[in-house]
């Protein structure tokens, strides 16, 4: 031990002993206290003085170049603004108030400034990733955003090694047309990063896409083999049948289901003909009744050329085989076989028919599964019926979860039409998963109506607390051209006698904070789009 050290090891002694026990000289009590932490810190500063430095850590890559344009100094602001009131305390007693939700309007900012190909300041990006790791729904706008220097900056914090996985976004895939880094990735890189990498190939050559795709097939883990096939469902066309077919023999059952959904989506496969040749012997037209009468035989059994082309043997727990045989056959046939087999019946006449034993909520059902896979709008028409019919009486549908299927088969005008009217006969409590599936912004009549439900809602002593979510919609769905309507609907209405005390206050709140969200969106909007005053 050196003296350096030993004198270091005599004040730790005295410092833990006490100085009454190993005083550091002659002196005592708090003289010799204090003499001891001067000691001590004399000997600190020189120790720390005498280390030698290490060797430095080699710097970091520069950042990569990212040549799209700047946000414009506004809509840098605004995203600021945004990313601190994401993380915003919730207010106290549950009460929104009338202020924006600033975390709701994030993702619709994101998706405005990648509308615009702008690239993220900077000094924005670590709060960006932030905000993408602790919401899912964020990261693919907020890397698309951030870009290749998001992706530089995140292989520096562990925290945001999401964005690695990413999948190439930020622009790290190869170009689909290098076919050199397209095949080094294909073999070396992670699994989303080949996901990605299929898409954009699918998306630029959709020969090439399937080429690669088959390459490695064999080879590949069944979940990864499902969820490549999966990416077949972006440009799918009839060049893909000869692979689809090959797949109805995979090993793996979930493989096989997908592939034969899949080919039932090709009205002109081979596959969908077997399955229409399967589904017209089971269901048919009774023309010796008083009234034509649909009839329904379902399978006896689920043979081994059925099992291979994708129909499960086994029903789920609660349901007859049978009914659950005649169900995958049914909608797996091309809806274009029924006409032919109703007699020259359109859609709407086959499905207005009654049908016997029961058998139809099965056969509806079916057919609603074959509209929205076969994205058949005639047939989702005629399954939908009139939207001024109850979901559980209508023509084909049990269910608004089947009626939001179906619609989202339609043109966007004519589904904001429909679910216009269906507001205005059932009021909004019966129509919140319509509204999901109908495109943002509203479309003027949706929009109209969906006020008028609102305000006829407040009039009527509505509990406001259970219009909540559809409030909660509006203010990230409507138009902003529509604020000018709820000037008037923003003063406060004296409660009526049997109504919820506060209600009149809290349906105010509700109209302010929406006329605030439809302004505070225009303004974004302008911003992103350069207008130096933030206003359209």
């Amino acid at each position: 031990m050196t003296a350096t050290e030993a004198a270091w090891e005599a004040l730790v002694s005295a410092a833990l002993l006490g100085t009454d026990r190993r005083p550091p000289s002659a002196a005592r009590g708090a003289e010799a206290a204090g003499e001891l932490l001067d000691a001590a810190a004399r000997r600190t500063l020189r120790r720390r003085a005498g280390l030698r430095p290490g060797p430095a850590a080699a710097p970091p890559e520069p950042a990569p170049e990212d040549p799209r344009p700047e946000l414009p100094r506004a809509a840098r602001h605004r995203l600021d603004a945004l990313l601190a009131g994401r993380a915003a305390p919730a207010p106290a007693g549950g009460r929104r108030g009338t202020a924006p939700d600033l975390a709701e309007l994030l993702p619709q900012w994101l998706s405005m400034a990648g509308e615009r190909g702008y690239r993220a300041p900077a000094a924005a990006l670590p709060a960006l990733l932030d905000a993408a790791r602790a919401r899912t729904d964020l990261r693919p706008r907020a890397l698309a955003l951030a870009g290749p220097r998001g992706l530089w900056l995140a292989r520096l914090n562990p925290d945001w090694r999401f964005a690695l996985r990413g999948g190439g976004a930020g622009g790290t895939l190869p170009d689909p047309g290098d076919e050199r880094g397209v095949r080094e990735l294909w073999e070396e890189g992670l699994f989303a990063e080949r996901v990605a990498l299929l898409g954009a190939v699918r998306a630029a050559d959709p020969a090439a896409g399937r080429a690669l795709l088959a390459s490695g097939w064999s080879g590949e883990r069944a979940e990864d083999r499902l969820m490549f096939l999966d990416s077949l469902r972006a440009g799918l066309s009839a060049a893909d049948e000869e692979f689809l077919e090959e797949a109805l023999a995979d090993r793996s059952r979930n493989v096989r289901a997908t592939a034969a959904e899949l080919l039932s989506a090709l009205p002109g496969s081979a596959f969908a003909g077997r399955m229409a040749g399967r589904a017209v012997t089971c269901v048919g037209l009774d023309r010796t009744a008083a009234v034509p009468t649909v009839v329904v035989e379902a399978p006896h059994e689920c043979d081994e050329e059925m099992r291979r082309d994708g129909v499960s043997a086994v029903p789920p727990s609660g349901r007859g085989e049978r009914s659950w045989w005649l169900g995958q056959l049914v909608e797996a046939a091309p809806l274009a076989c029924w006409p032919a087999r109703f007699g020259g019946r359109s859609p709407e006449e086959v499905v207005a028919l009654p049908v016997a034993d029961d058998w139809q909520p099965e056969l509806h059902a079916a057919w609603c599964r074959a509209a929205v896979r076969q994205r058949d709008a005639a047939w989702s028409r005629a399954l939908l019926g009139a939207p001024s019919v109850p979901p559980a009486t209508g023509p084909g549908t049990s269910s608004l979860a089947e009626r939001a299927q179906l619609l989202s088969t339609l043109d966007p005008q004519e589904r904001a039409r429909w679910v216009a009217d269906f507001v205005a006969a059932h009021g909004l409590s019966e129509a919140f998963q319509l509204l999901g599936v109908c495109a943002v912004p509203w479309a003027e009549p949706l929009g109209e109506a969906v006020i008028d439900a609102l305000d006829t809602a407040r009039d009527a002593g509505g509990y406001p607390w259970s219009f909540s979510g559809v409030m909660g919609l509006a203010e990230r769905c409507l138009s902003p051209a529509a604020a000018p309507r709820l000037a008037s609907r923003a003063s406060a209405v004296p409660d009526a006698e049997d109504t919820v005390p506060g209600a009149g206050a809290y349906w105010s709140e509700a109209f302010q904070r929406l006329a605030a969200t439809l302004d505070l969106r225009a303004r974004m909007r302008a911003e992103l789009d350069g207008v130096p005053d933030g206003t359209a």
